[in-house]
């Protein structure tokens, strides 16, 4: 006897969630922690005082004449903005109809084309990148700021810290606990406070395994009322040095080859007013919409020996 099976009938209606699944990471965890400031120029310019040096013999004679010395002169220093776009078109005829996850797909769209521009904001922070006047312009990144860096012994570094060079690499090295607290100290006695380490998934891993001896155990109390499943920790998501507490933040477009430790009072994001994450609507050319996300925005390091890096790491 034929069966009459779901292949043989017409008008099977599909099942279809009403729910977009994103997979792709969108954390940024550097952009998201910087301070956003307001900006008025292409190259925004900010200045940096140095106090004299500390001595141990300031004692004077009674009624002595005082001695008059003035103070280093601020060093001013600056940073281009950069345009970053991303842009869409969505056909009218998609906009309108009826869709699973979504009501009208230009707003749709536009999320999307924020969260990616987001991401490329992030991984230019993360990237190697001199700052250029030139169009298209872009700003320094973090790399090109920091002073207080542990590096290998064939590595060239940067020694105008003012955003304008990229230092070249050297040999891989493996990373240790000694190189972190060593730019941590640098840091400390240079006046700031590092509290962010930031790195990779991959050297995440690497840390937590060079941190595993010294990690503090987790004591889990519990009765026979209420009995707990035990954890096995296997990570750190605080490191405790002499300098100060550093909070291990991953970063997925962060480089391999380094980990960062950032004074997050002294880094910042300007943007220009009106130009961060601003939609520029496109005349149309045809039967569809168009637009474009833009933002004009500059790293802003207000104190480069704030903050350092672990360089050169295999």
């Amino acid at each position: 006897m034929a069966i009459y099976k779901n292949t043989d009938a017409i008008g099977e209606r599909e099942s279809l969630e009403d729910v977009i699944y994103r997979i792709s990471p969108d954390e940024t965890p550097l952009f998201s922690n910087m301070e956003k400031v307001a900006t008025k120029g292409i190259n925004h310019e900010w200045q940096v005082q140095e106090l004299a040096t500390a001595v141990d013999n300031n004692a004077n004679n009674e009624g002595a004449d005082y001695s008059y010395s003035n103070p280093s002169p601020t060093v001013r220093l600056g940073n281009q903005h950069q345009i970053f776009v991303q842009a869409g078109s969505v056909s009218n005829t998609l906009d309108i109809i009826d869709k699973a996850g979504r009501d009208r797909e230009t707003a749709y769209v536009k999320v999307l084309k924020g969260i990616e521009q987001r991401r490329d904001i992030e991984k230019t922070l993360c990237a190697s990148v001199a700052k250029s006047a030139s169009d298209p312009r872009k700003f320094g990144t973090i790399e090109t700021w920091l002073s207080n860096v542990s590096s290998a012994g064939d590595a060239t570094d940067i020694t105008s810290f003012d955003g304008s060079a990229v230092r070249t690499d050297g040999t891989g090295r493996a990373l240790t606990l000694a190189q972190i607290e060593g730019v941590m100290q640098s840091c400390y006695e240079d006046g700031g406070n590092p509290s962010m380490l930031v790195l990779s998934p991959s050297k995440k891993a690497t840390f937590s395994a060079l941190s595993s001896g010294s990690v503090a155990t987790n004591q889990i109390q519990m009765t026979a009322n209420a009995p707990r499943d035990a954890v096995i920790i296997g990570s750190v998501s605080l490191f405790l040095t002499d300098f100060g507490e550093l909070s291990v933040t991953i970063d997925r477009q962060m480089q391999n080859d380094r980990v960062y430790l950032l004074d997050p009072e002294y880094i910042k994001m300007g943007a220009l007013t009106g130009r961060s994450f601003s939609v520029s609507d496109v005349a149309p050319t045809g039967d569809a919409t168009k637009f474009a996300i833009v933002s004009e925005m500059t790293l802003i390091v207000s104190a480069p020996k704030a903050h350092g890096a672990v360089y050169d790491l295999s």
